[in-house]
């Protein structure tokens, strides 16, 4: 189980959206959907599913969150008729936010929000190919742009087997302020991210749309994490924060997958009723509702 796994939050969609993206990649594939009952949305469905082999997890959570640029899914790829192809399908229903065309960093670039509110960046790069097809990319903007290098800093200091790997700055006269990063990579348990700072007249900033899941262990990792990310108490529902930057994070017990994945509903009803009650996740609590 990989250590940090991207969540979207859809009002009605997620099932649509899940079965369209893993038409878009090979080793693709919708696992699990799990159908939670009696929450403030009503019935919710919960699937997991991959994407070119890397986890994704969505919800039909209701009305209340959309998912927006701040963060993307950067995709590498190595061959025209494939980057094609992809851009194509998300064009269907889509918003080009920047042009498919030539740009100095990459032979065929283009970035683009497809009809579910998802944003993509498509690059065609055919002698690099990442050991993660699918990166996520945040963006900082508004009242957090510029602090995207501080923002790693800070995030590699709290993971394991994790660092900023490059963070490139913008020069004077180069589009956006000096010194703000123009790219940055970094990893995070082991796993691929990256970042930028925007400075434009952006209407968007990070949200509960779109989340990072973090999958813990033991109780004692669920509270060293929740310590040192949680910076807005009104945030905190139902394993929910969000840190000084608006980044949403989900700090989830690894056994819950197994939980809500079992098949058995009156077992999944009973763990569902026991965490709409926590801010943080308690694993002893969720045990035993699920035991019965």
């Amino acid at each position: 189980m990989k250590k940090i796994i991207p969540h979207l939050w859809f009002d009605t969609q997620a099932k649509e959206a899940a079965n369209f993206y893993t038409t878009l990649f090979d080793n693709s594939k919708v696992k699990n959907v799990t159908t939670i009952t009696n929450t403030p949305s009503g019935d919710s469905d919960i699937v997991t599913f991959d994407l070119a082999g890397e986890p994704f997890m969505a919800i039909s959570g209701g009305p209340y969150f959309t998912i927006n640029p701040s963060i993307s899914m950067f995709v590498v790829f190595q061959a025209q008729e494939k980057i094609d192809k992809v851009w194509n399908m998300l064009s269907e229903g889509g918003k080009v936010l920047m042009e498919y065309q030539e740009y100095p960093w990459a032979k065929k670039y283009g970035w683009i929000q497809d009809r579910y509110g998802l944003t993509w960046q498509l690059s065609l790069s055919e002698d690099r190919a990442p050991d993660q097809k699918i990166t996520p990319l945040l963006m900082f903007t508004q009242k957090v742009a510029g602090k995207a290098k501080e923002a790693m800093d800070m995030y590699a200091s709290i993971f394991p087997d994790s660092s900023v790997q490059m963070a490139i700055p913008y020069e004077a006269n180069e589009g956006d302020v000096e010194g703000y990063i123009k790219h940055a990579r970094f990893t995070l348990v082991g796993q691929n991210f990256m970042a930028m700072d925007s400075s434009g007249p952006h209407e968007f900033t990070f949200s509960e749309g779109l989340s990072l899941v973090v999958n813990c262990d033991t109780q004692e990792e669920i509270d060293m994490y929740w310590e040192k990310l949680s910076a807005v108490p009104e945030a905190e529902q139902c394993g929910w924060l969000k840190d000084k930057y608006g980044v949403s994070w989900q700090i989830v017990p690894s056994i819950m997958q197994d939980m809500m994945t079992c098949g058995d509903q009156e077992k999944v009803d009973r763990v569902t009723q026991a965490f709409l009650k926590m801010k943080k996740f308690d694993i002893k609590t969720l045990q035993e509702a699920f035991d019965g």
